[in-house]
């Protein structure tokens, strides 16, 4: 892969770190923001990759940004977005970080609990700074989840299941979450029999959140798939994203949210917030 961006105008342009920048998702992002005309890479982390020229490590002809190893180092380049694309256990820290340099952030990583958005929403909101969370950057996806949404108006009963590879460690996904989030906006699931009535082994009907139960399912030859199922009487419906083995379906999802998350205040969640899909 050989990229050389030439004749784009200094102005004017998104000043942006990617942190995760080496990683399957992010070193896809990086690509498109090395492309875009209004945008410019200043920064990327990799604690494994520290110290190494990003273009040697995906292949750029340009640009020549040296990779950090800590947050801290990449946010002395000033950037205008941070972009959170490496593990819950540093995500965070590393979001709050961000903020604290006067950062907007968007966050593409999974496992975030709404504790931790809760902490970092009071940050953003007292530093007037916009945080736009996105449990899926896939415009079918998110299509997928504001589908969902308008059948749950009309159907009461409903699962979402949640699919991904064997070595995925976090349960649900960002993107089964998000979608939990949402169905959650629209009501209660009409739940037949309580979960804590069942008989036999509770966990089985799967984990609740925000009402509606959902089953995580990690096995190989997946990628990332996500299903709301809904029931009613003598009928079902099922709403199902599947994802492909290739990181370019959450590129355009990804340069979308970096080009809004400055018109917002606070944490939202989700990229319809930024799309006009009313």
């Amino acid at each position: 892969m050989g990229v050389r961006v030439a004749g784009r105008q200094e102005t004017n342009r998104i000043r942006v770190v990617v942190a995760g920048a080496t990683g399957w998702a992010g070193s896809a992002l990086v690509t498109g923001i090395v492309e875009a005309a209004d945008m410019e890479l200043t920064g990327a982390i990799s604690r494994s990759l520290a110290g190494r020229q990003l273009g040697e490590v995906l292949g750029f002809i340009d640009p020549a940004v040296e990779i950090s190893g800590t947050t801290k180092q990449a946010l002395a380049s000033r950037p205008d977005v941070f972009v959170e694309y490496t593990d819950p256990s540093v995500a965070r820290q590393n979001i709050l970080e961000a903020l604290d340099a006067g950062a907007h952030v968007v966050v593409g990583t999974s496992g975030l609990t709404d504790e931790d958005y809760d902490s970092i929403d009071r940050s953003a909101q007292e530093k007037r700074l916009g945080v736009l969370a996105c449990g899926n950057f896939s415009i079918t996806a998110v299509l997928m989840m504001k589908f969902s949404e308008m059948a749950a108006k009309w159907v009461k009963s409903w699962e979402v299941m949640d699919y991904a590879s064997a070595g995925k460690v976090d349960a649900p996904s960002g993107t089964a979450r998000e979608l939990a989030n949402r169905l959650a906006k629209v009501g209660l699931p009409d739940i037949r029999v309580a979960v804590e009535d069942t008989r036999g082994e509770k966990e089985a009907r799967g984990a609740s959140f925000g009402g509606t139960q959902v089953h995580s399912i990690r096995l190989p030859g997946f990628v990332l798939s996500i299903e709301s199922l809904f029931g009613a009487e003598d009928e079902r419906l099922s709403i199902r994203h599947d994802a492909g083995t290739s990181a370019k379906p959450y590129v355009a999802g990804g340069l979308l949210a970096i080009r809004q998350v400055s018109r917002l205040v606070g944490v939202h969640r989700g990229l319809d917030t930024v799309m006009d899909l009313n």
